[in-house]
């Protein structure tokens, strides 16, 4: 064990993320050594900050609570703390399964492990950070809670009602991350589109991100999590003329079946969805989107699913990810939908729908050959460095490979890439002049 030790492990998304990354900030300030999820858990002080979205992310939650339960009774670590989503829906039920945790924080009150802890809370820190990204890239969140009501996510009941950051806060701390190095910013929270409506009772977050790529040393802001529905068309203008604000939208569909779409309780239509999809791809030429879809909705039919397939090939999304419907309790579909469709059918549905996508991406990918593309380089592995263009995101998106032996590139910086060859996934490239 290690003393004067943290060791902190994110699962989940990149809003989790951010808070640990806070989290971190506050124990260096106690002068305490943190690790962030390291290979080997070994701290006198363990945190775990867990995910709750759907069964699959539950259950890793649970096991990495039970692993560093053994752990701790073992000796090999000492007091064990879980905070985030999970904690914040289960937190009765998990105190009771698992007594080796020594304290249950949730989504908001996770200040309160440096007061069980004797240590300080750090004020002046204020929206300090130690990121745990490649240093020239951050997610910035600008929002907390969702006022949306998909009837299968069970983030509302976690989170809350939608509550935007200010402006100035959130110029604020983008001001901070650059000054630290990073160029690259991820903007994110449940509904970036949303943001500002629970304030000015309309979205104001086409001026927000104008204000972003105001700041000197701003590169590239990205958008995550859209939604489709009252979608803020002024935000569109905004992505066409800022040569810094990425065309990329990230934007969950779910489904394109109006029967499934209404009980989905998306407010939203085939048709319309079609609409808002043809308008920002004309006013924003080039855009990539990226969205996410689903299958085996309580109720979905073999036509409902083919309309998807269809919508799909239709569409040719540049990026997109799909996953099973897992029923979430507490969920309004699972409260009052039967989960009729076999999980064999949703997998295979799920399979049959990749399928497809993946030559979309191969075919969009190849048509990208001998064109020139603005890239970052994330690392140095196996031989490559591997960038991202404006249109990748990371982790979750095509990368572009570089031979390491034909240059020496630097890590964070940006240069111009011309394409040789594509895969499904990734794409080659090489290097032709640095861009400034």
């Amino acid at each position: 064990m290690r003393r004067g030790s943290v060791d902190i492990i994110t699962l989940g998304c990149s809003k989790n993320l951010v808070d640990s990354e806070r989290l971190i900030a506050q124990f260096r300030a106690e002068g305490l050594k943190v690790r962030h999820d390291p290979e080997t858990i070994s701290a006198e002080t363990v945190v775990i900050n867990t995910c709750g979205f759907i069964g699959d992310a539950q259950e890793e939650s649970v096991n990495m609570i039970l692993e560093c339960g053994e752990l701790k009774k073992a000796g090999r670590i000492g007091r064990l703390y879980v905070m985030g989503c999970l904690s914040q829906k289960f937190r009765k039920e998990l105190m009771a399964e698992i007594p080796e945790v020594d304290g249950w924080y949730g989504k908001f009150d996770w200040n309160g492990i440096l007061k069980e802890m004797g240590r300080k809370w750090h004020g002046e820190i204020g929206n300090d950070r130690c990121i745990t990204t490649p240093p020239h890239y951050a997610y910035l969140k600008i929002a907390e809670g969702c006022n949306r009501v998909c009837a299968y996510c069970a983030i509302p009941l976690m989170t809350g009602h939608y509550r935007s950051r200010s402006p100035e806060d959130i110029l604020d701390e983008a001001r901070k991350l650059v000054a630290k190095g990073v160029r690259e910013i991820q903007l994110i929270a449940q509904d970036l589109t949303y943001y500002g409506t629970d304030v000015a009772h309309r979205p104001t977050i086409a001026g927000l991100v104008q204000g972003l790529s105001d700041i000197p040393g701003v590169e590239w802001i990205r958008l995550h999590y859209g939604y489709p529905d009252q979608f803020p068309m002024d935000l569109l203008p905004v992505m066409r003329e800022r040569d810094n604000v990425c065309k990329y939208m990230d934007i969950a569909l779910q489904h394109i079946s109006d029967p499934v779409l209404k009980r989905m309780h998306r407010n939203i239509t085939a048709q319309q969805t079609r609409e808002l999809l043809a308008r920002i791809r004309e006013e924003v030429p080039g855009i990539h989107l990226r969205t996410t879809l689903m299958t085996g909705f309580p109720g979905e039919t073999e036509e409902d699913f083919g309309q998807l397939m269809e919508f799909v090939r239709e569409q040719r999304f540049e990026r997109m990810g799909a996953f099973a419907y897992c029923e979430v309790e507490g969920t309004y579909s699972a409260l009052h939908y039967s989960d009729d469709v076999p999980d064999s059918v949703k997998h295979s549905r799920l399979s049959t729908l990749m399928r497809l996508q993946q030559g979309i991406s191969l075919e969009l990918n190849e048509a990208k050959v001998g064109r020139r593309f603005r890239t970052v380089i994330d690392r140095l592995e196996g031989g490559y460095y591997v960038g991202r263009t404006e249109f990748d995101s990371p982790e979750v998106d095509p990368e572009m490979l570089i031979d390491a032996s034909a240059a020496t590139l630097g890590i964070g910086e940006f240069y111009d890439v011309r394409v040789t060859g594509a895969e499904e996934f990734d794409l080659y490239g090489t290097v032709e002049n640095i861009l400034t």
